[in-house]
């Protein structure tokens, strides 16, 4: 079966600019419990012992006792740990983005759900890119209700389309 053509729907009109750290605590991150697939987990059981000492206190205590799973699945696989209402790697941002970063890769330890925010699949696998008021979109985040100003997401976003295009493909 061919392979059909990355194509993500509403990329022409899409406007999109993360504002974390400029009017944006990271709500996103908050009880934020995205799902962890197999070899997410490899990653960052690899660098636990490098994480641990980024994360929040409270979050690291927790996370050292009791993992950093929940009891929820989302997508048949098991999600992050919430912590005082926060992901258990939100410290100030995404702790799995800041190791990243430091290694050349924002994206290598980050679940595949969050390094794709905000670029999402239909259950037909068609890509979008998350607007309010698109596709029955109802987070109601400043990041997804852009103005005229805004990035158009298709800039905005090259890193994760450039990720999204390699997941599509099979080599992501």
């Amino acid at each position: 079966m061919p392979l059909r053509p990355f194509v993500v729907l509403n990329l022409d009109e899409a406007r999109f600019e993360c504002t974390f750290g400029r009017g944006c605590d990271g709500i996103c991150c908050h009880n934020g419990r995205p799902p962890v697939y197999p070899e997410e987990r490899d990653r960052i059981d690899a660098v636990l012992p490098r994480i641990l000492p980024l994360m929040r206190s409270s979050a690291r205590k927790l996370v050292e006792r009791d993992g950093y799973f929940s009891r929820r699945m989302k997508a048949g696989q098991p999600s992050l740990r919430v912590d005082a209402g926060w992901c258990v790697f939100f410290n100030h941002g995404c702790v799995l983005h800041k190791l990243g970063i430091e290694e050349g890769d924002p994206f290598r330890y980050k679940p595949c759900i969050c390094s794709l925010f905000p670029l999402d699949r239909r259950a037909d696998k068609s890509w979008y890119v998350r607007q309010r008021g698109y596709a029955g979109e109802i987070w109601d985040l400043p990041c997804l209700t852009p103005g005229g100003s805004t990035p158009q997401a298709a800039i905005s976003l090259h890193d994760e389309l450039a990720l999204a295009s390699r997941i599509h493909s099979g080599s992501g």
